[in-house]
């Protein structure tokens, strides 16, 4: 939704039982945002998007000040509301702080991690090397071994709040694969990590997964913004 492009229009919302049409809007935003239908610094225009979701623009207005509250768009007074962009600032925040949560979590993987667990990722290390060099490819699959393994540390509360910072960074602009050499690099962090784990060896694993983050941020950090 760019200024001047058009909008391919969507099957109309329709929310169940349980669900308001604003949320059902807001949930649609989201998973835009997720696969990359949606990217930072696009507007929202309401009455495009009540016209694409088949919704009248009071869901449309509901859903985009709920995007705006979690930090997910904001208002510029000159083009309305906009998908997020995070300054150096911000990505290095949050870079700081999904070190210390994927830590944790390769921790507790190491500790609670089911053999079935394990096989998935490193089945998924394996999509990895086969998957050539696409960036966006690389971006999903990436996307689903950090899943993956927040989900086997087997605490919800953690699996949470990894699962709306790794949304936050879709708020930044193209992938680390783009890097040259970065598929490669990555693909052995991420076998340090499923090694500590699968030896069940706690601190090599937080460790493992943390330096994986900081490296990543060095690659964001001078491919976004040439720091």
């Amino acid at each position: 939704m760019r200024d001047g492009e058009d909008i391919a229009r969507a099957s109309p919302i329709q929310p169940d039982a349980s669900t308001s049409l604003g949320t059902s809007v807001y949930n649609e935003l989201r998973q835009r945002l997720v696969d990359g239908r949606l990217k930072p610094g696009q507007r929202l225009r309401e009455i495009e998007l009540s016209d694409m979701l088949g919704v009248s623009r009071t869901p449309v207005r509901e859903a985009i000040k709920r995007l705006e509250s979690e930090g997910f768009a904001v208002y510029a007074s000159r083009r309305g509301s906009i998908i997020s962009e995070l300054t150096p600032e911000q990505a290095a925040e949050l870079y700081a702080v999904r070190e210390i949560l994927e830590g944790s979590a390769a921790k507790f993987a190491a500790r609670y991690a089911s053999e079935s667990e394990i096989q998935v990722l490193e089945h998924l290390l394996e999509k990895h090397r086969d998957a050539g060099e696409d960036p966006e490819t690389l971006s999903q699959i990436n996307r689903q071994f950090h899943h993956m393994m927040y989900r086997t540390a087997h605490n919800r509360y953690l699996l949470g709040l990894l699962s709306t910072a790794q949304d936050y960074m879709l708020l930044l602009h193209k992938t680390t694969y783009h890097a040259p050499g970065r598929a490669e690099t990555a693909l052995e962090e991420h076998r340090r990590i499923v090694k500590a784990i699968k030896a069940r060896d706690h601190d090599a694993a937080e460790a493992a997964a943390r330096e994986h983050i900081r490296v990543a941020q060095r690659i964001r950090m001078q491919l976004q913004f040439g720091m």
